[in-house]
């Protein structure tokens, strides 16, 4: 008689992982004992998440065969979260290419299921009539279908969950507009879906008969307008009952001008988002329960969903953030430690002083920087440059912080991204602001060296902002603000080693 050998953990391979939904995902697979592969075109940005040191990460980019094949040795089941969202008119294309590519490497490497996440588009409307964004996750989900492959598409409307981008815009044109003169498509119905359930979905997908290529429609028990929404949410924060009068004559178009300027959610991605809600988005079928069953109060109801939202919020326990992933066209490459910069410009302003205050006191003011703790400078400087960059179609300055006192790579911080950090000793930020050029800002926390009796309690700070110009514009750019960098880059590190040494203990 012979014995019976314990069957390997599922082997899953997730694309996105620096993302909203992937950065989420990532965890909640290692929880139900898969192992986990992630492909990130710049791995070092997954290092310092919680889950880091228990799933592999491997550098690639969906566009690239080969580094696809590399990365699907050995998968079993690999997650398709990736998209071109708002990266120009040519989106669609770099959609169906990437799909492609996945699908038949895929199928090389012998993989068992793809899952993929995507938009929930009504039935009995031709898909020409959608939004390119809409068009584009349908066509995605079609190409997985008809691979050789089986897949599990999984279509979804809003999603509702700290930090998303959905959640957001409804925050902050909830909270901050008592009064709303809104878009028409505030009537139309849709049927958000907590995050929480999102996930479940998508680890249940890994285990699906391998009969099962398909779609499924998810989404949570209630069916609200977009103006639902947001009277149930000013109910579930406790604000005062707010009044929405639609104006059919705001199209998609300008009510995402609209979103931009009122939410931190920039203009970019707010069309494609207010242009998907001109169609309703009602599940038509809740057949995913045959393979990933229901629990009593499960899916959430939406209410339960933003109390849940908003006290992740405010505790600071938002794991991931819509911004997690960098923005369409933010630039990526080179460093600034590149070695002479290929014979090219790299402007500087270069600060430093020593600091009455310990590293450590000193670190804890730079870490904290950016957000609701502000950059330690003239104020209306970092306002103004932030309204700047929202007008011209940029973050602007409201993104804010993932957490208030810790950063980890690839955070978004207001209109920088976290490039690279050393625990108590380096920052560097690169900006994703609207500029013809690169540009990046570094902070650094140092022993002061006082002589044979040591730092005696003293650190030094040395900041750094570098400008890599992009043709005569870049240069008269750099040019046109160096005579406010004394105010700005002088004034924050003297601000910031003022905080410093006001946060330390008194010296014995």
């Amino acid at each position: 008689m012979g014995t019976e050998t314990a069957r390997e953990p599922l082997h899953c391979l997730v694309t996105g992982a620096s993302g909203y939904i992937g950065g989420r995902l990532v965890p909640e697979l290692l929880k139900a004992g898969y192992r986990v592969r992630c492909l990130a075109r710049s791995p070092a940005k997954l290092r310092d998440q919680p889950w880091a040191d228990e799933a592999e990460a491997v550098e690639g980019d969906v566009m690239d065969a080969e580094s696809v094949a590399d990365a699907m040795r050995g998968i079993d089941v690999a997650y398709y979260l990736v998209h071109a969202l708002g990266t120009g008119s040519g989106f669609e294309d770099t959609d169906r290419r990437a799909v492609r590519v996945f699908a038949e490497q895929a199928h090389a490497a012998g993989v068992r299921r793809i899952v993929y996440l995507g938009g929930l588009t009504p039935r009995g409307v031709p898909e020409r009539s959608l939004s390119p964004h809409l068009r584009s996750r349908a066509e995605v989900g079609r190409v997985l279908l008809d691979a050789p492959v089986p897949a599990t598409v999984l279509r979804a409307a809003v999603v509702i969950g700290s930090g998303s981008a959905s959640f957001e815009m409804l925050r902050y044109l909830t909270e901050r507009l008592p009064v709303m003169v809104t878009p028409s498509w505030v009537q139309t119905r849709t049927q958000p879906i907590g995050v929480r359930d999102v996930l479940r979905y998508l680890v249940g997908s890994a285990a699906m008969p391998d009969d099962v290529n398909r779609a499924f429609d998810i989404g949570g028990p209630d069916v609200l307008t977009y103006g639902d929404m947001m009277r149930r949410y000013a109910v579930v924060a406790e604000l005062r009952r707010r009044l929405i009068v639609p104006v059919p004559a705001l199209t998609p178009r300008l009510s995402s001008y609209w979103v931009g300027l009122v939410t931190p959610v920039p203009t970019p991605l707010a069309r494609p988002l207010t242009e998907s809600l001109r169609h309703e988005a009602v599940c038509d079928e809740h057949d995913i329960a045959r393979y990933v069953p229901d629990a009593p109060g499960v899916p959430m109801p939406f209410d339960e969903t933003l109390a849940l939202a908003l006290r992740r919020v405010r505790e600071a326990q938002v794991a991931t953030r819509w911004s997690s992933a960098a923005l369409p066209g933010a630039p990526s490459d080179p460093l600034p430690t590149d070695p002479d910069w290929a014979g090219g410009s790299l402007y500087r302003d270069e600060r430093e002083l020593p600091v009455d205050a310990s590293r450590e006191a000193l670190w804890r003011v730079v870490e904290g920087i950016g957000g609701d703790n502000g950059w330690y400078s003239f104020p209306l400087a970092w306002a103004v440059r932030g309204w700047l960059d929202r007008f011209v179609g940029g973050v602007g300055l409201r993104r804010g912080r993932r957490d208030a006192q810790h950063l980890r790579v690839g955070d978004s911080l207001d209109f920088w991204r976290v490039e690279e950090i050393e625990p108590g000793q380096l920052l560097r930020l690169r900006a994703e602001m609207r500029l013809p050029g690169l540009a990046w800002l570094e902070m650094r926390v140092e022993t002061e060296d006082t002589g044979a009796g040591g730092g005696g309690g003293r650190s030094r700070y040395r900041q750094r902002a570098l400008f890599h110009p992009r043709g005569l514009s870049g240069h008269m750019y750099w040019w046109a603000i160096s005579p406010f960098h004394t105010v700005v880059f002088g004034g924050m590190a003297r601000n910031i080693a003022a905080a410093a040494a006001k946060s330390a203990p008194p010296r014995r």
